[in-house]
């Protein structure tokens, strides 16, 4: 519905759709919202489709997807149906017809392969493909390994004899029964090679009757769907049969059969004590894509394993990813379990398990469950596959060079957004950091080639005489310091930056322009970033902030920068904090100079040592005189006292809230011991070192 005009505005569109919303009903359906061409651009389903698709244009709809898709939407189609089961299976169906860009989808194009059995057929033969279109066909999978599955038709076949559809012999006698469904194979046609070797039934020879093999396919079929256990026990008895009837050649052919599900089920790990039959997802995402991992515990044991990658997961919630992978995945599988295990409860959970139960089809009316456990074996068991969807991802990135691609993307289109003559292949960032104007540093990192290039970090002391905290003249300082032609000559800073981006809004970027005029520096690009919003601003553009797309490569680098800048700045403030703090403990003990310190500090390995020590083991070290030892054990006990003090006070207001319960567990670090702060130990052991050096860059004061 609709068709607005080429000049159209965003706002005379959006009252348009209004208007065209109020005709649409109040009923559960299908929405497709399309673009000027005339595209799907996204398939939504709705329990009250006329209010669901007015938060589109109302921006109620919270979701950083939403403007954009709102901006390039005009028109709208929608589908009304009984309930929203029905809505769950249209919205797969369209999905599916339209490849919407602004749903998630399978990244992969390729099809998956799976295991299939031709039921169609007065014999059944199993195979491999990876064709699943045919309605007389009964699929399993799918796999994302094609050798899993390839050794999964041999296994299946070893246990239960079964034709195949590669075997000649078996396609002649298709043809044969296709022609005249009576014209069975003669008992005196020579096997085939499978039934020689124990992989068929010998159906092509006349070895089988069609009831007796449908038996063989309703075995593989619960083997294949994981019904090991109950199969197992069945085989057992037939065995112990022939054995009482002195059949014994029959009775090894079964025992065989055992043993090969044995041997496989060995394999399994076991997850649960109780018969669970479930499938456990998970989900790990970074940026626009995600990886997803299933795990398909049967009898208490992962029987499978399978992964994939989602696509367009720009500004797409987790849930709306999960809900598309579940659509996709279950539709594509006849495997289904008695419950779904999730790290949340999706919103649609009564849709999607009326969806689920439809496709188990239990003669005993059991019904699908999706669970959201959040402790226990089952929650354990999502954790575990949310580790390998995340190493799904990693494999996937490290394969297709996904990091580098979006590198490149993102460097391109900081060039485009900030109408630089080039990408910025080397990004310099600042952030100040104080408390009050005390202990004022700043910090620079560098990018280069959009990574970080630690070496080429740089952290400064703010020498400027600050009586409160100043942005202004901090930033003006540190713009002076780095970008002075004697540090602009010097090697150790690297080349001329691309870009400078200052953390902060307009006051960070009007200090450095002012210090850049001053120093007649016109020739590097610089930008500040509001703290809130996210937004850029340049001096070369009078149209307001740059406001980077969300979710783009390029806003994900420029917040990855300012993320660095901010935490090495710090740092590095905590650290002089920590050494304002405690630079004068050993300094207090008399007879205390630097090579003792030194050594004292080699022998007990850290200073938080140090101070745990008792006298006996300062003076075993024999690092100081006895009469030093003795000052050196009070001087360490007092600042342990103090800090312990300093605990009490301050936790005395968080005991009273605490309940009665909580009030009766005993404190964490008690002792000596405890009373460290690793900050503040660091600190002294870089004092007592003479440490004015990281490993991520140089101090330059």
């Amino acid at each position: 519905m609709g068709d607005g005009t080429a000049d159209e505005t965003l706002a005379a569109k959006l009252a348009r759709i209004k208007q065209e919303l109020n005709a649409v009903p109040a009923l559960p359906g299908v929405y497709l919202w399309k673009d000027k061409s005339g595209q799907v651009i996204y398939v939504g389903k709705a329990k009250q489709l006329r209010a669901r698709m007015r938060q589109y244009v109302n921006f109620q709809d919270e979701r950083a997807k939403i403007p954009l898709l709102v901006d390039q939407i005009d028109s709208f189609d929608y589908l009304v149906v009984e309930n929203e089961h029905e809505s769950l299976v249209l919205e797969k169906n369209l999905i599916n017809q339209h490849a919407p860009f602004f749903n998630a989808d399978f990244k992969d194009d390729k099809s998956y392969p799976f295991i299939a059995l031709t039921k169609g057929d007065v014999f059944p033969a199993i195979k491999y493909t990876r064709e699943k279109h045919r309605a007389d066909t009964r699929y399993f999978g799918p796999y994302t390994d094609s050798r899993a599955a390839r050794d999964m038709v041999d296994i299946a076949r070893r246990v239960v004899p079964l034709c195949a559809t590669s075997c000649a012999d078996w396609r002649q006698l298709k043809r044969r029964l296709e022609k005249d469904p009576l014209a069975l194979m003669s008992h005196d046609a020579r096997p085939c090679f499978d039934a020689h070797v124990g992989l068929g039934p010998g159906a092509c020879c006349g070895g089988i009757a069609p009831e007796e093999y449908q038996v063989n396919v309703k075995r593989i079929e619960r083997f294949l769907s994981g019904q090991h256990r109950e199969f197992v026990e069945e085989l057992t008895a037939e065995m112990q049969e022939a054995a009482a009837e002195l059949d014994f050649e029959r009775a090894a052919r079964i025992k065989a059969r055992v043993d090969t599900i044995n041997s496989l089920t060995d394999k399994q790990h076991a997850v649960s004590a109780r018969n669970l039959d479930a499938d456990v997802v998970g989900l790990f995402r970074e940026e626009t894509v995600a990886g997803v991992h299933v795990f398909m515990v049967r009898e208490g044991r992962i029987m499978n394993s399978n992964e994939f990658v989602l696509d367009r997961g720009k500004d797409v919630p987790d849930d709306d990813l999960l809900h598309m992978f579940l659509l996709r995945y279950y539709d594509a599988t006849t495997s289904i379990p008695h419950e779904v295990i999730l790290r949340d409860e999706p919103e649609d959970r009564e849709a999607m398990e009326a969806w689920l139960t439809s496709k188990l089809a239990s003669p005993y009316g059991a019904k699908v469950r999706i669970t959201a456990p959040q402790k226990g074996e089952k929650a354990e068991l999502v954790g575990m596959a949310e580790t390998n969807a995340k190493h799904t991802l990693m494999r996937y990135k490290v394969r297709t060079n996904y990091d580098d691609k979006r590198i490149n993307n993102a460097l391109l289109q900081l060039e485009s957004a900030l109408a630089l003559d080039e990408p910025p292949m080397r990004i310099e960032c600042f952030d100040i950091s104080t408390i009050h104007g005390s202990y004022t540093v700043a910090s620079m990192v560098v990018f280069t080639n959009g990574k970080p290039d630690k070496n080429q970090y740089r952290r400064f002391k703010i020498k400027t005489p600050l009586d409160e905290a100043n942005d202004f003249l901090s930033m003006q300082e540190v713009m002076g310091r780095r970008y002075a032609p004697e540090r602009m000559a010097d090697e150790r800073f690297g080349s001329k930056p691309d870009l400078v981006i200052l953390d902060g809004g307009k006051p960070q970027l009007s200090a450095a322009l002012e210090m850049f005029e001053r120093m007649g520096i016109d020739d590097i690009a610089m930008c500040g970033l509001a703290k809130r919003d996210e937004e850029l601003f340049v001096p070369w553009q009078d149209t307001g902030p740059v406001v980077l797309p969300s979710g783009s490569a390029s806003l994900y680098l420029v917040k990855q920068v300012r993320d660095e800048a901010h935490r090495f700045a710090i740092t590095f403030h905590r650290e002089l904090r920590g050494k304002g703090m405690t630079a004068s403990i050993l300094d207090d003990v008399v007879g205390m100079g630097p090579v003792r310190k030194k050594a004292l500090l080699k022998h007990f390995k850290s200073f938080r040592n140090l101070k745990a020590a008792a006298l006996d083991e300062i003076k075993e070290a024999r690092v100081v005189p006895e009469e030093v030892a003795e000052e050196l054990y009070r001087v360490l006990q007092q600042y342990n006292r103090e800090r312990k003090d300093e605990r009490v006070v301050g936790g005395e207001a968080e005991a009273q809230a605490a309940s009665a319960a909580q009030a009766a567990c005993p404190p964490p670090g008690t002792g000596a011991a405890a009373a460290s702060s690793p900050v503040v130990d660091a600190a002294v052991e870089a004092v007592v070192q003479g440490a004015e050096t990281t490993r991520e860059g140089r101090q330059h004061d």
